[in-house]
């Protein structure tokens, strides 16, 4: 009786996230493929880091490609695939801003895929085509403020086998932050999970120009 009321104790006292990462690769439902407005991320953060991608006029570059379970995700699971080589993470620099952030999308959410890195990274770059990136926000000249809603409806219009239950805006500090899509392991718009479908609600989300 001890012992089980010592487990307890400890299991309590053990960080909720330790008990979220490691779930067995490829066991997951679909996925969500994150888009970053760059510009946006380079005042958040970028800036500070000195991120090269800020020097470009970079737009929606892919932040990543998650495998979810119907509520939750899994990350970091164990795998028996190699992990990718400096060539292969720095040639995602095109579509993802950097090699960096390849090597961690890697790392955090590709080896839950169940595939090899290659396959993954093909996979990455090909859901990050399926999607048409609304053109009109290229075409800022200056920062506006803007409802969240605005940014789904362009996306609504850019894609029309999307509908509002497959695709999400998020805000960060006071910014429109994401553009997240529900798709399929086939890459086909699906209806996102209950903890993923949270879009932003800000009326008035600042959203800044190509650079």
């Amino acid at each position: 009786m001890r012992l089980a009321t010592l487990a307890a104790a400890l299991l309590t006292a053990l960080p909720a996230q330790a008990f979220a990462d490691g779930e067995k690769a490829g066991a997951f439902d679909y996925y969500v493929m994150a888009l970053s407005w760059s510009p946006n991320w380079c005042a958040l953060e970028g800036d500070a880091r000195e991120a090269e991608q800020c020097d470009t006029d970079a737009g929606w570059v892919l932040h990543g490609l998650w495998p979810q379970y119907h509520r939750g995700w899994p990350s970091y699971c164990p795998t028996v695939e190699r992990a990718p080589s400096r060539q292969m993470t720095g040639a995602m620099a095109d579509i993802m801003g950097s090699g960096g952030l390849a090597w961690h999308q890697w790392k955090k959410h590709g080896v839950c895929s169940g595939l090899s890195a290659r396959a993954y990274y093909d996979l990455s770059r090909q859901a990050y085509g399926s999607i048409t990136r609304p053109e009109v926000f290229r075409s800022l000249d200056k920062a506006v403020k803007l409802p969240a809603a605005v940014v789904e409806e362009a996306f609504l219009k850019a894609n029309p086998g999307l509908k509002a239950d497959m695709l999400t805006i998020t805000c960060r500090d006071g910014m429109i932050h994401e553009a997240r899509v529900c798709l399929s392991r086939d890459l086909i718009p699906v209806p996102c999970g209950r903890d993923t479908i949270r879009d932003c609600t800000m009326t008035d989300a600042l959203f800044t120009p190509l650079r």
